[in-house]
């Protein structure tokens, strides 16, 4: 069993070297991974990952989303895995076709996790977007629908929220990782949250969750250290 604070992911969702450097410093040794997605990474490129290795342990979850036609899909994921990140994420939007078309050309220890179903979707955004009912009504069927085709094309993974979890742990088993973002301690208070299905550390961890995402708790924190430990405290209670 993983110690507590490995379960923790933070996300590095700011713009700046700088900014970015300063919370690997504070949070080196209370998260197991840092999550770069395409803010940061586009704004400091591959370096940023070096940086953040030069500096701790804790692993990198590089989430790009990746989303475009399969052979487009492949060389971005081959690119990515050239600068050595434990997961990479890709989109299931495109289908079966592009998620095989990068778990098959996997070239080391890089795992692949698949995109179900976004954390600020709710059932009028997909209705917008033209789901049918069945799928807009109840996220969690379109979610297990997602993970299916993930796990067929050869994913290790997949994102899915707190809420869909268990269903997909169930279904797929428990060695499919399951990463799950919109998590919000019970004793933090997020204002103007675009998180839509959300759920507490701890909830997360009960129902199958291999990994949690946990940005504003912890970043906004008067001392996001604490607020790190506080979150591994709570999920190491119920471990």
């Amino acid at each position: 069993m993983k110690e507590a604070k490995k379960y923790i992911i933070f996300p590095l969702d700011m713009p700046t070297y700088d900014e970015a450097m300063n919370y690997v410093e504070l949070l080196g040794g209370c998260v197991g991974l840092f999550k770069v997605g395409l803010e940061l990474f586009i704004s400091q490129g591959p370096k940023i990952l070096t940086s953040i290795r030069n500096v701790c342990d804790s692993g990198i979850f590089l989430d790009l989303k990746l989303h475009d036609i399969p052979v487009t899909v492949k060389r971005a994921f081959l690119a990515a895995c050239q600068h050595g990140p434990d997961f990479v994420t890709v989109h299931c939007d495109e289908g079966g076709e592009s998620l095989k078309s990068a778990a098959g050309s996997n070239p080391g220890n890089t795992k692949i996790l698949a995109i179900t179903v976004l954390t600020s979707l709710d059932r009028f955004k997909l209705k917008e977007l033209g789901y049918e009912d069945k799928f807009a009504e109840d996220i969690s069927v379109l979610a297990l629908l997602k993970a299916r085709i993930a796990k067929a094309a050869g994913c290790h993974g997949v994102v899915c929220s707190g809420h869909e979890v268990a269903m997909i742990k169930r279904e797929l088993g428990n060695e499919m990782i399951a990463v799950t973002p919109g998590i919000r301690p019970a004793w933090s208070a997020v204002s103007h949250d675009d998180q839509k299905r959300i759920v507490t550390p701890a909830e997360a961890v009960l129902s199958g969750a291999d990994y949690v995402v946990i940005g504003r708790p912890i970043r906004d924190a008067a001392d996001p250290a604490d607020a790190a430990k506080k979150v591994a405290e709570e999920i190491g209670a119920v471990l």
